[in-house]
């Protein structure tokens, strides 16, 4: 089977030695690259144009300029897409040549909302952003938070299709066992995007990026699958895109809870082929559940 350049960037072979009881043979193993980015922006007037560096983030090559877009929106840094003038990789001094830094190049007439940036944080792929000082630091209002949210009705039988149609869909997973994904489903239970990552949060920044060069936000008509846990940063992330339901496969945290019902989302965990857990529901989102 041939692989797509996607694939050639995103995992990587290595020959490893397995252990089966008092066996031993030596294979070769397929594993998820994991590999620094550099965001970047460049933003003022055009004769006065500033670059500043906004993130180090860990990821799996790939996707990168929807990742970088969609790290920006979330973060509030920038409020659409119609503000991005350009996206491109910046050459590096590393003797790898490797494509990991990445600049983001704004419209003259668009002043980036710097204040979050200003710490200077670091994200790594299993712990999500680091060094923001406080929880309410990451509280990003929502644009779309004011707006009146569609009723939906969501089935049990759409619910229990999703685990199996990310599965199938997620190719770098099947190779590698250590990579996660987001899937963006429309509310019949159709697969619209898919993204994956080594990390979690990388991941969905890049749906949502792939999303908003789209022009499809507010998501506000869609069901978000997370293939693992849902923590408090998807949680924040995926309602700066008006998602109203997100699903997971793995547990919430108390606080991804919390955020949840603050922002008025429905929330779903350990999402299998026959249950889930519901730990918040939206006021406009009915799942027809029989008695």
């Amino acid at each position: 089977m041939e692989m797509n350049n996607l694939e050639l960037v995103s995992i990587k072979e290595v020959l490893i030695k397995k252990v089966n009881g008092f066996k031993s043979s030596s294979i070769t193993d397929i594993l998820s690259v994991e590999e620094p980015l550099e965001i970047k922006i460049l933003y003022g007037s055009e004769n006065q144009r500033i670059q500043k560096n906004i993130s180090v983030t860990m990821r799996t090559p790939g996707n990168d300029p929807e990742l970088a877009v969609g790290f920006l929106f979330t973060e509030g840094i920038i409020s659409s897409y119609n503000v991005v003038k350009q996206v491109y990789h910046l050459q590096t001094d590393c003797k790898s040549q490797k494509k990991n830094s990445i600049q983001v190049s704004l419209k003259e007439d668009f002043i980036p909302h710097l204040m979050q940036a200003d710490r200077n944080f670091y994200t790594t792929s299993s712990c999500g952003v680091c060094g923001k000082g406080s929880i309410e630091s990451i509280k990003t209002v929502s644009s779309y938070s004011i707006i009146d949210k569609p009723r939906l009705n969501v089935s049990l039988e759409i619910l229990h299709q999703l685990p199996q149609k990310l599965r199938i869909a997620q190719s770098d997973f099947s190779a590698t066992g250590g990579i996660h994904a987001s899937g963006l489903f429309s509310i019949d239970g159709n697969l619209m995007l898919l993204q994956e990552d080594v990390g979690r949060h990388n991941a969905l920044d890049k749906l949502i990026g792939a999303a908003l060069k789209s022009d499809l936000l507010p998501l506000n008509e869609h069901i978000l699958l997370l293939s693992g846990r849902a923590s408090f940063e998807l949680i924040q992330k995926a309602a700066m895109a008006g998602i109203s339901i997100v699903t997971a496969i793995g547990a919430p945290s108390s606080l991804a809870v919390e955020l949840a019902k603050e922002f008025n989302m429905t929330l779903l965990g350990f999402l299998k082929e026959d249950r889930f857990n519901i730990y918040n529901s939206c006021d406009t989102v009915e799942i027809e559940i029989s008695h």
